[in-house]
This record gives structure tokens, sequence and C-alpha cells, in this order.
């Protein structure tokens, strides 16, 4: 039985002082109080949706800015949703679909990835680097990432023009189809290239392990990718997306944000959603078995076009 319940009612743009010049996209107006889109969640644990919701809820509701979440575990058939189809641009969050469509297409010419392709693919997710997400992104194309995209069923992402790889558009719903994507068996991503992308998940310099694995147990395994990207319109942008495996869950948490005053402001947004998410799935974890992300994140942005 599933109870349901639903509260009433070419390279990244720079932050101004490195000089660069950016084409402007609007992102995402706020909507209204009157008409905000709330939190929804559906379970087939008994209670677990209502409390995920009140929770998820209380949790912004103090929060300035944009928000969207996305959560599904599957070991519990449980699924909340909030703004699913509200548009972002992707920061560093898109070099998870980068990679994903550099594993789907050498997977056509049933090929492995070259000593070459290895060292920018982990650099590009276990520190973000920007310069060997801009090589790969050009060595693939727009083209090939439509094509993988289409493959995906991710049918809102939009890739950035001319180069711009971090104003690719990303919603929660795409996302979450990209974490199911990675973390199940299917006829896209072969085992080997879902596996590879969770160790690069699982391995990313502690610098960025902040965002969604906030308030995980330790017993669980996590694996995160985290972007954020300051504009002259709507402030930050600040993302992070997870997969989380063990005690007796399997669930995946998208959370995208912007209209942030700071970065921070937007990292501290995510986790207080992400805490309270753990904490409902894992109601008797013990305080001192909870993740702790780093407090000080970094990650660097500013980035040049090649080609």
């Amino acid at each position: 039985m599933t109870h349901r319940t639903s509260l009433r009612a070419r390279a990244l743009p720079a932050v101004a002082a490195a000089g660069l010049l950016v084409p402007v996209v609007a992102g995402a107006a706020p909507a209204s109080a009157a008409t905000a889109p709330q939190v929804s969640c559906t379970s087939g644990k008994a209670g677990l949706a209502a409390k995920l919701q009140r929770d998820i809820t209380a949790a912004l509701s103090t929060r300035a800015g944009t928000v969207a979440v996305g959560l599904r575990d599957r070991a519990t058939n449980t699924t909340c949703t909030l703004r699913a189809t509200t548009s972002y641009d992707s920061a560093s969050v898109v070099k998870v679909t980068v990679l994903a469509t550099l594993l789907w297409d050498a997977k056509k010419t049933n090929r492995y990835l070259t000593s070459r392709e290895t060292n920018l693919a982990t650099a590009m997710i276990t520190k973000s680097d920007n310069a060997a997400t801009t090589s790969l992104w050009n060595q693939l194309g727009v083209t090939k990432v439509k094509g993988f995209l289409t493959a995906a069923g991710m049918t809102r992402t939009v890739p950035g023009s001319g180069g711009y790889w971090g104003l690719t558009r990303i919603d929660v719903t795409d996302e979450q189809r990209l974490l199911a994507l990675i973390t199940a068996r299917n006829t896209v991503l072969s085992d080997n290239s879902r596996t590879y992308i969770l160790k690069l998940m699982g391995n990313v310099i502690a610098s960025q392990r902040w965002g969604t694995p906030a308030g995980a147990p330790s017993s669980v395994s996590v694996h995160v990718k985290n972007g954020w990207l300051q504009r002259a319109t709507r402030g930050w942008r600040v993302h992070s997306v997870g997969t989380f495996q063990g005690g007796g869950h399997d669930y995946t948490v998208s959370v995208l944000t912007d209209g942030n005053s700071t970065m921070t402001y937007g990292v501290n947004t995510i986790q207080a959603v992400s805490k309270v998410i753990h904490r409902d799935l894992f109601p008797t974890a013990t305080a001192a078995s909870l993740y702790t992300p780093t407090t000080t994140p970094k990650e660097a942005y500013v980035a040049v076009p090649q080609g």
C-alpha cells in the first residue's frame, strides 16, 4: 500500500572578480507565497511520507531563495519532490552527466576509456577540475551529450551553448533520473560504467564532500557531486546530488538552489534539508554516527573557453 501526503494549499562563467563576460540567463523566478509549490511525498512505509513532508517543509521555512528537492528510496518505495521541473543553471553537477555521456559513448563502440580520458574523468569528478571538464566536453561535442540525454530520458536537460557547459539547464526530475541510472542496472549504462561513476563520486576530495551527505549515518556509503556558481542575476546557484546505500536503504537525493546571498548560505540550506531526510530514514541513528560535512567548502570555478 502506498501512503501519500502533500502540504496544503563553453566554460563555466566565473565570479565577477575574474573579469569574464558571460551571457545572461534568467533563472526561474520565485513563486509568490500564495502559489508557492509544496513538498509532496509518497511512501510504502506508513507514516514516513507525512514525516518527510513535514520535516523538509520545516527545514526550508526560514530559508530564502528558490529550492528544489528530489528524494527516492527504493527500499521503502519513498519519493519526495519540491519544484520537480524548475530549471537551474547546472554549475558543476553537470560533470556527472559529462562522465556518463563519455562512458555511454564508449560503450557503443565496445571500447575502454583511454588513460587520458581516465585522468580527465578522475580530475573532473573528484576535484571538480574545470579544465578537464572542458576537454571532455569539447571531445564529446553537444550532439553526443544530447544523444545521451535522449537515451537516459533526461528530456528537460538543455546543454549549455557556446561551450558554456556550466550553463546547462537542469532540474530535479532529470537529476534523479541520472542518479537512478547510476545506481541500478539498466540498458543505458553498463554495470562497469555505473561502478566507475560511483567510485569517483565516492572519492571526492574532503573539501567538496558537503551538501547532501550531511547527517547520513556512517554505515551508509556516500557518493556526491556538488557545484556552485555566482551570476549577476539571482545570486548564487548552489547544488548537491548524492547517492546513499546501506542500513536497509538505497536512496538518491538532489537539492538545487538559487537566489542565495552567499555560497555558504546555499550550502547551509542544502544541508538543512539533507539532515532531516537522513534523520527520517534512520530515526535511531546516534549523533556520533552521523556524517559531518566539511565546514569550509572550496571549489575553483574560474575557467576559460578552449578551442
